[in-house]
């Protein structure tokens, strides 16, 4: 979809810049040119410590930053506290995806934007976790509601970034953008569940690296 044509996105309640917890490029790409064409002012938050292992962290990140430079956007990288997350998901290890490990995976990267947020003068988060059709659109949005409301004055911004075309252009600009294919949704756990789906159906394992 050409820039000019989008329809602008007005911010809730009339705020000016979000602050956008990002856990990825291919998922956050459609968000960054809705933003744009919209002329929001927005800061990307990258905050995924359960993505494993660090070296699929790191690709993860780094090709969010790649995209974020090319303009200019702010991104604040912040801490990969893993051991946090393992100790959190501790007795969640064969909960299904969607279910309560994700809740308190999304609990907890939401909890840190909304921190981030209130400390730094944001009125909006939103993030891209609910654009993927694997995830629970409305998981994502009560995870997110929960956050904001720890602090007045902050809003959880629960724009259904799938509809209009937005999940088909979100692989659109993957494409063209080139961006690091992961092959599982993030976490250890996760990683073990797309490889038993894959044995299943006599598929390569996947793993860190995943293409491009």
């Amino acid at each position: 979809m050409n820039t000019a044509t989008r329809k602008p996105l007005p911010l809730p309640g009339g705020h000016g810049k979000v602050l956008l917890h990002s856990c990825c490029a291919t998922c956050s790409g459609e968000l960054i040119e809705a933003m744009r064409a919209s002329a929001i002012d927005f800061t990307i938050f990258f905050y995924n410590p359960n993505i494993h292992p660090v070296q699929e962290y790191e690709l993860r990140k780094n090709e969010n930053i790649r995209f974020a430079r090319q303009f200019g956007i702010a991104f604040v990288d912040a801490d990969y506290d893993s051991d946090n997350w393992f100790a959190r998901a501790r007795g969640m290890e064969h909960e299904p995806e969607r279910g309560i490990r994700c809740t308190m995976c999304f609990d907890m990267r939401l909890e840190r934007t909304a921190l981030y947020a209130h400390e730094h003068g944001f009125a909006v988060i939103a993030t891209s976790l609910g654009i993927s059709r694997w995830k629970n659109l409305q998981q994502v949005n009560d995870c997110g509601q929960r956050a904001a409301s720890r602090y007045p004055g902050l809003t959880y911004w629960d724009h259904n970034w799938r509809k209009d075309g937005g999940s088909a252009r979100s692989i659109e600009i993957a494409r063209r953008e080139h961006f690091y294919r992961q092959e599982y949704c993030g976490c250890i756990y996760s990683l073990r569940e797309a490889n038993a789906r894959r044995a299943a159906q006599g598929r390569e394992r996947a793993g860190p690296g995943g293409k491009d």
